[in-house]
């Protein structure tokens, strides 16, 4: 037929006991009149042409139209043949299609180099991929995957080298897998595909993984920027689960109090940059109770008028509420954090 039917559109549900002008048929319906029609006629409509899961699905829509009325069948042949009048051109369908038409009327160089392109096909294809290794390298699906999978792996490949991988399996694997050839008439193109995919993820190397940090770096990070109550409880909850987990989280964890023992003193001007002034005041008044350690660290390692300015500052602040003062002290960890991730600085292994 010169027009490619949709047959994949909705299904409409009509059980009407004659479908009649005014009843909505959905478009595989009206591929399903058109087709009957011609059948009635004895016109192939070129049904071989469809995949398998085409032709079912045409099937099913002609089992579920019941009589048709003439009006109906008038409507959808007037629409049928509106659509051929505004067709001008149907185009090959693939490489090999196009130089089949074009064959006759291009240089022979011309057609060799399409002839060898159509025939590598899609390298994004997995069959085209497996195709092109190694039998070497083939030889230990036939051996570890199931029978039917083997035998599709040796039809999807060329006469040649299945014979080749045929003749170097043991004799026993060997005929189980050609018998299953006999098997996978049924088998239908979605499941080919899905078969050659599956195949080829286990022939390439490890895959990049998702994530760049490992697990206990990334609880680590998330504990890393809640309040040092609910850490706790986090990390309590993880050791009931999972004690050494729990324990490695511990390690990677990087808080306020972590700054002398993993930060280089060269490192802190950089590190104050990354903070509103404000936040490092707060972070600082926080800290002159909770962590002094660590203020006397950042101040020691700062300019004497900076750290002067700050103490000062801090001093008449005073102790900040709880959630503020976590809050600022947090933002010189976040802004550790993304130093080190931005290759900037480095931090110092923790102890063990």
């Amino acid at each position: 037929m010169g027009l490619q039917l949709d047959l994949r559109d909705g299904v409409g549900g009509e059980d009407a006991r004659v479908v009649d002008r005014s009843a909505r048929l959905g478009s595989r319906q009206k591929a399903a009149v058109i087709v009957r029609l011609l059948l009635s006629q004895n016109v192939s409509p070129g049904l071989d042409r469809l995949s398998p899961e085409m032709q079912a699905d045409l099937a099913r829509a002609m089992a579920s139209l019941g009589p048709i009325s003439r009006a109906t069948l008038a409507e959808v042949v007037r629409d049928f043949t509106a659509r051929l009048d505004g067709l001008a051109l149907t185009a090959p369908k693939g490489l090999a299609a196009a130089l089949a038409l074009l064959e006759p009327h291009i240089s022979p160089i011309a057609r060799d180099g399409l002839r060898a392109e159509a025939e590598a096909g899609d390298p994004t294809d997995p069959w085209t991929r497996l195709a092109a290794m190694d039998p070497d390298r083939l030889r230990p699906l036939l051996l570890s995957e199931s029978a039917e999978i083997a035998a599709i792996l040796l039809s999807k490949l060329g006469v040649a080298k299945a014979a080749q991988l045929l003749a170097n399996l043991p004799e026993p694997r060997a005929q189980v897998i050609a018998h299953a050839v006999s098997l996978t008439a049924t088998v239908t193109p979605a499941m080919v595909e899905r078969i050659g995919a599956h195949l080829l993820a286990q022939m390439l190397p490890d895959p990049e993984p998702a994530f760049r940090s490992s697990p206990v770096d990334r609880v680590g990070a998330i504990l890393n920027s809640v309040s040092g109550a609910l850490r706790e409880t986090l990390l309590g909850g993880l050791e009931h689960r999972d004690a050494d987990f729990a324990g490695e989280v511990r390690r990677a964890i990087f808080t306020f109090h972590h700054i002398p023992k993993r930060v280089a003193p060269t490192d802190v001007p950089r590190l104050l940059r990354r903070v509103e002034p404000d936040a490092v005041t707060r972070a600082i008044a926080a800290g002159l109770a909770e962590a002094p350690l660590t203020v006397e660290f950042l101040l020691a390692n700062m300019s004497k008028r900076l750290a002067d300015q700050i103490r000062d500052e801090a001093e008449t602040m005073g102790k900040p509420r709880q959630e503020y003062g976590e809050a600022a002290m947090a933002e010189i960890v976040t802004a550790i954090r993304a130093l080190e991730e931005d290759g900037e600085i480095r931090l110092i292994p923790p102890e063990d």
